[in-house]
Protein backbone atom coordinates (compact mmCIF):
# COMPACT_ATOMS: atom_id res chain seq x y z
CA UNK A 1 0.00 0.00 0.00
CA UNK A 2 1.05 3.65 -0.72
CA UNK A 3 2.60 5.75 1.91
CA UNK A 4 0.78 8.40 1.15
CA UNK A 5 -2.96 5.89 1.22
CA UNK A 6 -5.67 7.51 3.66
CA UNK A 7 -4.28 7.05 7.63
CA UNK A 8 -8.25 5.28 7.94
CA UNK A 9 -7.30 2.75 5.21
CA UNK A 10 -4.45 2.12 6.48
CA UNK A 11 -4.98 1.05 10.22
CA UNK A 12 -8.85 -0.71 8.90
CA UNK A 13 -6.46 -2.82 6.14
CA UNK A 14 -4.28 -3.36 9.99
CA UNK A 15 -6.93 -4.02 12.09
CA UNK A 16 -8.13 -7.18 10.10
CA UNK A 17 -4.78 -8.73 10.44
CA UNK A 18 -2.69 -7.88 7.56
CA UNK A 19 0.67 -7.13 7.44
CA UNK A 20 1.18 -3.91 5.59
CA UNK A 21 4.17 -3.44 3.24
CA UNK A 22 4.34 0.63 2.48
CA UNK A 23 6.09 2.09 -0.45
CA UNK A 24 6.93 5.19 -1.96
CA UNK A 25 4.89 5.66 -4.56
CA UNK A 26 7.59 8.07 -6.31
CA UNK A 27 10.07 5.32 -6.40
CA UNK A 28 8.18 2.17 -6.52
CA UNK A 29 6.24 0.41 -9.23
CA UNK A 30 3.16 -1.39 -7.18
CA UNK A 31 3.10 -4.24 -9.20
CA UNK A 32 6.20 -5.12 -9.38
CA UNK A 33 6.56 -4.92 -5.53
CA UNK A 34 3.62 -7.45 -4.90
CA UNK A 35 5.28 -10.03 -7.36
CA UNK A 36 8.52 -9.67 -5.37
CA UNK A 37 7.14 -10.41 -2.36
CA UNK A 38 5.02 -13.17 -3.27
CA UNK A 39 8.39 -14.36 -5.22
CA UNK A 40 10.46 -14.33 -1.96
CA UNK A 41 7.17 -15.90 0.28
CA UNK A 42 5.95 -18.23 -2.09
CA UNK A 43 2.86 -16.66 -2.30
CA UNK A 44 -0.01 -15.87 -4.59
CA UNK A 45 -0.72 -12.84 -5.67
CA UNK A 46 -4.59 -11.81 -6.26
CA UNK A 47 -4.49 -9.03 -8.77
CA UNK A 48 -7.35 -6.03 -8.19
CA UNK A 49 -8.78 -5.80 -11.60
CA UNK A 50 -6.81 -7.48 -14.06
CA UNK A 51 -8.09 -10.98 -13.90
CA UNK A 52 -11.59 -12.50 -14.89
CA UNK A 53 -12.34 -13.94 -12.00
CA UNK A 54 -12.23 -10.62 -10.25
CA UNK A 55 -13.86 -8.44 -13.36
CA UNK A 56 -16.67 -11.06 -13.13
CA UNK A 57 -16.88 -10.76 -9.02
CA UNK A 58 -17.10 -7.08 -9.22
CA UNK A 59 -19.67 -6.68 -12.06
CA UNK A 60 -22.08 -8.47 -9.16
CA UNK A 61 -22.45 -4.70 -8.17
CA UNK A 62 -24.11 -3.77 -11.66
CA UNK A 63 -26.28 -7.26 -11.82
CA UNK A 64 -27.99 -6.55 -8.09
CA UNK A 65 -28.72 -2.81 -8.96
CA UNK A 66 -30.34 -3.75 -12.24
CA UNK A 67 -32.11 -6.49 -10.82
CA UNK A 68 -33.11 -4.37 -7.49
CA UNK A 69 -34.28 -1.38 -9.65
CA UNK A 70 -34.88 -2.51 -13.35
CA UNK A 71 -33.57 -1.19 -16.22
CA UNK A 72 -31.65 1.73 -16.65
CA UNK A 73 -30.68 4.04 -19.84
CA UNK A 74 -27.24 5.03 -18.42
CA UNK A 75 -25.37 3.30 -15.82
CA UNK A 76 -22.13 5.16 -14.39
CA UNK A 77 -19.23 3.73 -13.19
CA UNK A 78 -15.91 4.78 -11.19
CA UNK A 79 -12.51 3.56 -13.16
CA UNK A 80 -9.37 2.92 -11.74
CA UNK A 81 -7.89 0.05 -13.19
CA UNK A 82 -11.14 -0.85 -15.12
CA UNK A 83 -12.06 -4.38 -12.73
CA UNK A 84 -15.69 -2.31 -11.54
CA UNK A 85 -16.07 -0.53 -15.14
CA UNK A 86 -15.91 -3.78 -17.05
CA UNK A 87 -17.29 -6.13 -14.95
CA UNK A 88 -20.48 -3.72 -14.42
CA UNK A 89 -20.70 -3.55 -18.21
CA UNK A 90 -21.05 -6.96 -18.91
CA UNK A 91 -23.98 -7.15 -16.98
CA UNK A 92 -25.58 -4.47 -17.89
CA UNK A 93 -25.47 -5.70 -21.86
CA UNK A 94 -26.88 -9.01 -20.53
CA UNK A 95 -29.25 -7.37 -17.72
CA UNK A 96 -30.54 -4.06 -19.35
CA UNK A 97 -29.49 -4.37 -23.03
CA UNK A 98 -30.27 -0.89 -24.01
CA UNK A 99 -28.32 0.66 -20.91
CA UNK A 100 -25.24 2.76 -22.25
CA UNK A 101 -22.44 2.38 -19.40
CA UNK A 102 -20.07 5.21 -19.03
CA UNK A 103 -16.77 5.28 -16.85
CA UNK A 104 -15.76 7.97 -14.72
CA UNK A 105 -12.04 8.51 -13.61
CA UNK A 106 -10.23 11.64 -12.46
CA UNK A 107 -8.34 14.56 -14.75
CA UNK A 108 -5.04 13.49 -13.36
CA UNK A 109 -4.96 9.92 -13.91
CA UNK A 110 -6.81 10.05 -17.43
CA UNK A 111 -5.46 6.81 -18.90
CA UNK A 112 -8.59 4.70 -18.95
CA UNK A 113 -9.82 7.75 -20.93
CA UNK A 114 -7.17 8.12 -23.29
CA UNK A 115 -6.94 4.44 -24.02
CA UNK A 116 -10.78 4.57 -25.15
CA UNK A 117 -10.19 7.32 -27.54
CA UNK A 118 -7.25 6.12 -29.12
CA UNK A 119 -8.42 2.46 -28.94
CA UNK A 120 -4.83 1.50 -27.59
CA UNK A 121 -3.49 0.84 -24.48
CA UNK A 122 -2.50 4.62 -22.65
CA UNK A 123 -0.20 4.69 -18.77
CA UNK A 124 0.02 7.60 -16.32
CA UNK A 125 3.11 7.70 -13.45
CA UNK A 126 1.95 8.13 -10.28
CA UNK A 127 -1.27 10.77 -11.08
CA UNK A 128 -1.94 13.34 -8.29
CA UNK A 129 -5.39 13.64 -7.45
CA UNK A 130 -7.43 12.62 -4.29
CA UNK A 131 -9.00 9.44 -5.56
CA UNK A 132 -6.08 7.30 -4.53
CA UNK A 133 -8.20 4.07 -5.49
CA UNK A 134 -7.47 5.22 -9.13
CA UNK A 135 -4.09 6.02 -9.13
CA UNK A 136 -3.40 2.96 -10.87
CA UNK A 137 -1.04 3.22 -14.03
CA UNK A 138 -3.63 1.46 -16.49
CA UNK A 139 -6.16 -0.84 -17.46
CA UNK A 140 -5.31 -4.47 -17.06
CA UNK A 141 -4.42 -6.52 -20.37
CA UNK A 142 -7.48 -8.51 -19.87
CA UNK A 143 -10.02 -5.78 -19.15
CA UNK A 144 -9.15 -3.26 -21.61
CA UNK A 145 -10.85 -5.48 -24.22
CA UNK A 146 -14.03 -5.22 -22.52
CA UNK A 147 -13.82 -1.86 -21.56
CA UNK A 148 -13.63 -1.11 -25.60
CA UNK A 149 -16.14 -3.80 -26.38
CA UNK A 150 -19.10 -3.25 -23.72
CA UNK A 151 -18.25 0.64 -22.22
CA UNK A 152 -20.34 3.12 -24.07
CA UNK A 153 -17.91 6.43 -22.90
CA UNK A 154 -15.49 7.90 -20.60
CA UNK A 155 -15.32 10.92 -18.44
CA UNK A 156 -13.07 12.70 -16.30
CA UNK A 157 -13.63 14.95 -13.21
CA UNK A 158 -11.84 17.42 -11.36
CA UNK A 159 -10.38 16.83 -7.58
CA UNK A 160 -12.85 19.63 -6.94
CA UNK A 161 -15.81 18.12 -8.37
CA UNK A 162 -15.25 15.25 -6.15
CA UNK A 163 -14.88 17.25 -3.23
CA UNK A 164 -18.04 18.91 -4.03
CA UNK A 165 -19.52 15.56 -4.86
CA UNK A 166 -18.80 13.74 -1.47
CA UNK A 167 -19.78 16.98 0.82
CA UNK A 168 -23.09 16.38 -1.14
CA UNK A 169 -23.11 12.77 -0.34
CA UNK A 170 -22.18 12.89 3.33
CA UNK A 171 -24.93 15.88 4.73
CA UNK A 172 -27.70 15.08 1.81
CA UNK A 173 -27.82 11.55 1.85
CA UNK A 174 -25.96 10.74 4.82
CA UNK A 175 -23.53 7.93 2.79
CA UNK A 176 -19.66 8.18 3.83
CA UNK A 177 -17.83 7.93 0.74
CA UNK A 178 -13.87 8.10 -0.29
CA UNK A 179 -12.97 10.14 -3.43
CA UNK A 180 -12.38 7.37 -5.76
CA UNK A 181 -15.68 6.22 -4.90
CA UNK A 182 -18.19 9.14 -5.30
CA UNK A 183 -16.05 9.63 -8.98
CA UNK A 184 -19.62 8.00 -11.06
CA UNK A 185 -21.64 10.85 -8.80
CA UNK A 186 -19.27 13.66 -9.56
CA UNK A 187 -19.85 12.97 -13.29
CA UNK A 188 -23.15 13.67 -12.60
CA UNK A 189 -23.23 16.24 -10.25
CA UNK A 190 -20.67 18.31 -11.29
CA UNK A 191 -21.95 18.57 -15.00
CA UNK A 192 -19.48 16.27 -17.32
CA UNK A 193 -22.56 13.90 -17.69
CA UNK A 194 -25.29 16.05 -19.83
CA UNK A 195 -28.08 13.70 -20.90
CA UNK A 196 -30.41 13.90 -18.36
CA UNK A 197 -32.69 12.02 -19.87
CA UNK A 198 -33.94 8.63 -18.88
CA UNK A 199 -32.77 6.64 -15.90
CA UNK A 200 -29.20 7.08 -14.81
CA UNK A 201 -27.89 4.92 -12.13
CA UNK A 202 -24.96 5.77 -10.84
CA UNK A 203 -22.35 3.35 -8.80
CA UNK A 204 -21.06 4.33 -5.32
CA UNK A 205 -17.55 2.59 -4.42
CA UNK A 206 -15.72 3.14 -1.59
CA UNK A 207 -15.97 4.39 2.50
CA UNK A 208 -12.54 5.06 3.21
CA UNK A 209 -12.58 8.65 4.37
CA UNK A 210 -10.03 10.25 6.66
CA UNK A 211 -12.33 12.27 8.67
CA UNK A 212 -9.32 14.60 9.25
CA UNK A 213 -8.92 15.93 6.35
CA UNK A 214 -12.59 17.05 5.93
CA UNK A 215 -11.12 21.02 7.30
CA UNK A 216 -8.44 20.55 4.20
CA UNK A 217 -11.13 19.41 1.71
CA UNK A 218 -13.49 22.29 2.70
CA UNK A 219 -9.97 24.68 2.64
CA UNK A 220 -9.54 23.99 -0.92
CA UNK A 221 -13.02 24.41 -1.84
CA UNK A 222 -12.77 27.85 -0.62
CA UNK A 223 -9.39 28.51 -1.53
Amino acid sequence: MPRNAPSVKIAATESYGAELALYDPETTDRQELAYFIADQRDAVVVPPFDHPHVVAGQGTVAKELIEEVGSLDYLLVPCGGGGLLSGSAIAAAALSSDCKVVGVEPEAGNDATRSFKTKSLQHVTNPDTLADGARTSSLGQSNFPLVMHYVHDMLTVSDEELIRSMFYLWEWMKIVIEPTGALAAAALLGGAFKDRTGRIGVILSGGNVDLKMLAVLQARLNA
